[in-house]
C-alpha cells in the first residue's frame, strides 16, 4: 500500500510553522538581550574611562601649577549647578518632611508614641531621602542641562575646535562640571536634611500638637554622626554618577538637534536608574556592617 503525503497546510505543516516562529521569536529576544548587554557594558566602560581621565586631570592640576583647571569656570558651574538648585531642593524637601510626618502620625499615635515622628523623619532624611531626592532633582535640573550644553557644542564642532587648538575637552569641559556637581550636591544634601527636618517640625507643631523643643530634642537624640556621614558619602557618589553620565551623553551626541534631545532624556533616565541602584547597594552594605 502506497503512503499518502499530508496535504499542504495540514496539521503537521501548521505545527512546523508555529515551532519555527517560536524559535525565531526566542532568537530575536536573545539577540536583543545580547545587544543591550553589550551596550550596557560599553556605556559603563565609557563612564569608567571618562572618570579615569577626569581624575587624572584633577591629579595633575594639584601637582602641576601649569595644569590649572580654571577657578572662574569652576565657580560659574558651582553657581549654575548648586546655587540655582537651592529653591527647588528646599521646596521639595520641606514638603517631603511634611508628608512623612502626616503619614507616620496615625500609626505612631496608636502606640502612644506620636512624638517619635521626629526620630523617623530625621533618620529618613539624613540617611536616605536627603541625598537621594536631592540627586534626583539635580539630575533633571543640572544633569540634563550639562548634557544639552556639551551636546550642542559637539554638534557645533566646538569640541573639534578645542582639539585643533590642542586643548583637551575633558580638562576644560568635564572637570569643572564634575567638581561642581560633586561639591554642590554634597552641600545641597546638608540643606535638604535641615529643611526636611524643619518640614516635620512644621507639621508636628501645627497639626500634631508636639512642642518644638520636644521635637528638636527627639531629633537630636535619634540622629547620629554616622547617619549624617553616610548621607554625605552617598551624595558625593551620586554627584560623580550624575556628572559622568551627563558629560558622557553630551560628548557622544550625534544626529543634530534630535540627538541633543535624546541625550538629555537618556541622561535623566540613566541617572535615576544609576542613583537608585547605587543607593540599594550602599544601604545593603551599611545594613550588613551595622553603619
Amino acid at each position: 500500500m502506497s503512503g499518502t503525503a499530508p496535504a499542504s497546510g495540514g496539521p503537521t505543516s501548521s505545527a512546523a510553522n508555529a515551532a519555527r516562529r517560536l524559535v525565531e521569536s526566542v532568537g530575536r529576544v536573545g539577540y536583543e538581550t545580547l545587544d543591550r548587554a553589550r551596550g550596557t557594558v560599553a556605556f559603563v566602560g565609557g563612564l569608567a574611562d571618562l572618570l579615569r581621565q577626569t581624575i587624572g586631570w584633577i591629579y595633575r592640576a594639584v601637582l602641576a601649577p601649569d595644569a590649572r583647571l580654571g577657578r572662574s569656570n569652576l565657580i560659574v558651574q558651582m553657581v549654575r549647578v548648586g546655587v540655582r538648585s537651592i529653591p527647588i531642593i528646599v521646596l521639595v524637601q520641606t514638603f517631603v518632611g511634611i508628608i512623612l510626618a502626616l503619614q507616620l502620625a496615625p500609626t505612631l499615635e496608636s502606640y502612644g508614641q506620636t512624638q517619635r515622628v521626629a526620630d523617623v523623619v530625621g533618620i529618613a532624611m539624613f540617611r536616605e531621602l536627603g541625598p537621594l531626592l536631592s540627586a534626583i532633582v539635580l539630575s533633571g535640573f543640572a544633569g540634563a542641562s550639562i548634557a544639552a550644553e556639551i551636546g550642542t557644542m559637539v554638534e557645533g564642532e566646538e569640541i573639534k575646535a578645542l582639539r585643533a587648538a590642542a586643548l583637551n575637552p575633558v580638562r576644560f569641559l568635564v572637570v569643572p562640571r564634575f567638581l561642581a556637581t560633586v561639591v554642590m550636591l554634597t552641600a545641597l544634601t546638608v540643606i535638604a536634611d535641615t529643611v526636611g527636618v524643619l518640614g516635620g517640625l512644621i507639621t508636628s507643631v501645627g497639626v500634631l500638637n508636639i512642642g518644638a523643643r520636644e521635637y528638636l530634642t527627639f531629633s537630636q537624640q535619634a540622629i547620629k554622626h554616622q547617619d549624617f556621614l553616610t548621607g554625605l558619602l552617598k551624595a558625593a557618589v551620586f554627584g560623580v554618577l550624575i556628572s559622568m553620565i551627563a558629560c558622557r551623553e553630551g560628548l557622544t551626541v550625534s544626529g543634530g538637534a534630535e540627538g541633543v534631545g535624546r541625550a538629555t532624556t537618556n541622561t535623566v533616565i540613566k541617572s535615576i536608574v544609576a542613583l537608585i541602584t547605587t543607593d540599594v547597594v550602599f544601604t545593603s552594605l551599611f545594613y550588613a556592617y551595622g553603619f
